[in-house]
């Protein structure tokens, strides 16, 4: 069953904090809940269908559902970390082509920043009930020693370079400094980015995302209900999801699942790689951003550092605009999960209401990509393509 055109994203918003030190993690997801409501024109009582993820508090959808007070046809936890919300897109899209429901909510919220977490450079237990955390936790894993590896692995295999990837960071700082809302506004050179602290070889502090509190929501509705309503049109017209794993042993680092996710998302889409006018690319680390640009068919395998240099990303300047809000790399990156606001991102491009300096011309076709997990190991990769109608 294709989902083209079967479903619209009616409502987006962003927390604008950085720093929730006053708020609870639920009330995050319900403050960014009301601002997706509020940005549709819809209530509460208009939702039948609610998607989150592991981030969200208790039971998660129940717990959710209970806090909020919705009356619900369909829930959907389903967990794959940043990429989550971008497969909830498509999988709210699934659900209301079904009939399951007609409005879907979808939140994330998160506090890692408030609570101190030490996201990228402390070892990271996904549970000890998990099949690999006998064989590998106890070598001290650390997420972003396994982007690293990814790195130096293309490094070694294409002749990709620091300052190439140094160029990803300085296009999001480019489109950050006119977000007022995010964390690090100052526009950063090469030189800047390559000569900031080693953190794990080959990746510097800047070539790291921002830790962040914070969150967002997406409404998706049926057609019938987002053309009654008086807002831009922003049709779903494709999406994918693809986990990549170890495979047994057979692993190489040189490539993700947005290989397998984008290749999906374009064929239901009926568009191609150059038809994009905009891209949302989840940026943990700027290696993620290379690999998922080459691994979605922007360029062959091998050549995204010479597609991602000489500010090819930078909106007004380059062919690729991408993160025009800053992206994780500057702006924020709530709950270690950056999937929602790729969304965000993309609706605003669509819809025109990007700020005025990032904003791509005559943008109506647009794609949003999220990786959960990390590129080393196992991850998910989603991949959702849309369309200003």
């Amino acid at each position: 069953m294709s989902i083209n055109g079967k479903a619209y994203v009616a409502g987006v918003y962003e927390h604008p904090t950085r720093k929730a030190v006053d708020k609870s993690l639920a009330q995050l997801h319900a403050e960014s809940a009301l601002g997706a409501l509020a940005d549709a024109g819809l209530g509460k009582n208009d939702i039948d269908g609610y998607f989150c993820a592991g981030d969200a508090p208790g039971l998660g959808a129940l717990s959710m559902a209970d806090y909020l007070g919705l009356k619900l046809r369909h829930i959907d936890t389903t967990e794959c970390g940043g990429s989550s919300y971008i497969l909830h897109v498509g999988h709210a899209a699934e659900a209301i082509a079904l009939g399951k429901c007609s409005v879907a909510l979808i939140t994330l919220a998160g506090r890692p920043r408030a609570e101190g977490m030490a996201t990228g450079t402390a070892p990271r237990n996904y549970g000890s009930t998990s099949p690999d955390v006998a064989f590998e936790f106890p070598f001290g894993p650390t997420v972003v020693n396994m982007y690293a590896m990814c790195a130096n692995r293309h490094m070694y295999e294409y002749g990709t370079t620091s300052e190439q990837l140094a160029w990803i960071k300085v296009a999001a700082s480019h489109h950050a400094q006119h977000n007022p809302d995010a964390m690090l506004k100052k526009v950063v050179t090469v030189e800047e980015v390559v000569n900031s602290p080693m953190i794990s070889d080959p990746l510097h502090r800047l070539d790291c995302c921002v830790i962040s509190d914070g969150g967002g929501a997406i409404i998706v509705t049926s057609p019938e209900v987002a053309r009654s309503l008086e807002r831009p049109l922003v049709r779903v017209r494709g999406a994918g999801e693809a986990p990549k794993h170890q495979m047994g042993g057979a692993v190489d680092l040189t490539y993700s699942g947005a290989r397998w996710s984008g290749a999906m998302a374009f064929e239901e889409a009926g568009v191609k790689p150059a038809d994009m006018k905009y891209v949302s690319i989840y940026d943990s680390f700027t290696i993620t951003v290379l690999m998922q640009l080459e691994d979605l068919g922007f360029c062959e395998k091998g050549q995204g550092g010479r597609l991602v240099s000489d500010g090819n990303l930078i909106s007004g300047v380059g062919s690729l605009p991408f993160n025009t809000d800053g992206g994780g790399l500057c702006n924020n990156h709530p709950a270690n999960r950056g999937g929602l606001t790729k969304v965000v991102e993309a609706v605003r491009q669509l819809r025109g209401e990007a700020h005025p300096a990032v904003q791509v011309a005559n943008c109506d076709l647009a794609l949003a990509h999220g990786t959960g997990g990390s590129l080393g190991t196992r991850h998910g990769a989603a991949t959702v393509i849309l369309e200003r109608e």
